[in-house]
């Protein structure tokens, strides 16, 4: 048996990277470039007011209060979109609104909330608090300096990613194809949500359950029909995942038993299995293989196993295909209030909550087949072999982000 960091590094030493295609930015959500990203302008690309109010001279309202405001005339103003009105001099002022050009000669912007009009003179605005230079002023390039390197090659795009590159003048990117991925369960005892169930069979879970997470990941979805455990069958059923798709995501019949054929029916096709077991607890009996540059992943049947090997083998392995540079699911250290305590000689990953202080706590029974503690867990707890963490202690907290 294989160490769940061995085995991860295994499959992806297997993953060559995919092609790259080019996108425009607003297709590129959940996308991972392929480029680095060097910003074409600055960004603000000028000074500008960061409020509404007063474009002035700092030194000429230096000893403004509100018992005492200093009289400015007023010469024009600036919009945002326009080029910034005419030049503030000496004892003068610009109407400003945020995001407009500062107007030369200005180097302060006096909030709108401090002034008022006079009233026998509208052209004279009498100003009521000091300012110091530059303030309320955002400079050309504070945010993104031109020529700076903004995103690398293997980030992954987010909507705030998007947002930036929409506003750096950037419409296209360079990014990994999207893996067009297979996903299918097998079992004699599996029905479709919302059939009739029959003695003796449970509705299935997994491929409902997995298919957000790949799409999630990067990855084109086809959900192929569920897949009776004989070997002609599962055999007929990867032959047609692997003619459609780059790999197969399987769930169900990798394990020992009679009527696990997945092994058997891969080999078949020519396919080659890299690894097969692992030593944690639940997701034992995962399986990889490859076949003409396509990929298996055989995951277990019981729903949680399936759960926890995709996030912490799968969804990896997928990731880094598309070259994304941080595959690790996301973990943090956290305090467990409760004991997490696994006797057995793999490494548990233990499904558990956090509590309103932020502490571990189980989230209900840690049997393989039970989704009420699964749906009910905010991620797992990395339990070594033979220990027990004490309430008090720390723990690894690997979280779901589902």
């Amino acid at each position: 048996m294989l160490s769940l960091e061995a085995a991860r590094q295994q499959i992806l030493s297997r993953l060559s990277p995919l092609p790259v295609e080019s996108v425009t930015v607003s297709q590129g959500f959940g996308r991972f470039l392929r480029q680095d990203i060097v910003a074409p302008i600055d960004l603000p690309p000028f000074d500008n007011s960061a409020m509404d109010g007063y474009a002035v001279q700092s030194a000429d309202v230096a000893a403004a209060t509100p018992e005492h405001p200093v009289p400015l005339q007023l010469t024009g103003r600036s919009a945002a979109g326009e080029s910034g009105g005419p030049k503030v001099e000496q004892g003068t002022c610009l109407r400003i609104f945020t995001g407009a050009p500062l107007p030369a000669g200005a180097d302060a912007v006096v909030m709108q909330e401090d002034t008022r009009t006079d009233p026998g003179n509208p052209e004279c605005i009498r100003i009521g608090d000091a300012v110091k230079p530059w303030e309320n002023v955002r400079f050309k390039g504070e945010d993104i300096k031109c020529a700076s390197r903004v995103m690398s090659r293997g980030d992954r795009m987010t909507a705030a990613r998007i947002g930036l590159m929409a506003a750096l003048g950037i419409d296209a990117i360079e990014v990994a194809r999207r893996p067009k991925i297979a996903l299918l369960a097998t079992g004699n005892e599996l029905t479709e949500a919302g059939g009739r169930l029959e003695a003796g069979r449970i509705y299935e879970s997994n491929r409902v359950m997995l298919a957000p997470l790949l799409e999630r990941s990067g990855t084109i979805v086809r959900v192929l029909p569920l897949v009776p455990d004989t070997l002609a069958a599962t055999r007929e059923a990867l032959m047609k995942a692997f003619a459609e798709c780059d790999a197969v995501v399987s769930s169900g019949g990798v394990s020992v038993g009679e009527l696990d054929f997945v092994k058997a029916a891969f080999e078949g096709l020519g396919g080659r299995l890299e690894l097969w077991r692992v030593a944690m607890k639940p997701g034992k009996p995962f399986a990889f293989g490859t076949a003409n540059g396509k990929h298996l992943f055989g995951l277990p049947g019981n729903p949680v196993s399936a759960l926890v090997t995709f996030l912490l083998l799968v969804r990896p392995a997928l990731q880094h295909w598309q070259g994304a540079t941080v595959v690790d699911p996301p973990q943090r250290r956290v305090v467990v209030a409760e004991v997490f305590e696994n006797r057995g000689d793999r490494r548990h990953f233990m499904r558990a909550r956090l509590d309103e202080s932020g502490q571990a706590r189980l989230a209900g029974s840690q049997a393989s087949h039970v989704l009420g503690s699964l749906a009910g867990a905010g991620g797992l707890i990395d339990v070594p072999p033979a220990t027990t963490i004490s309430p008090g202690s720390e723990a690894v907290f690997i979280g779901f982000d589902d």
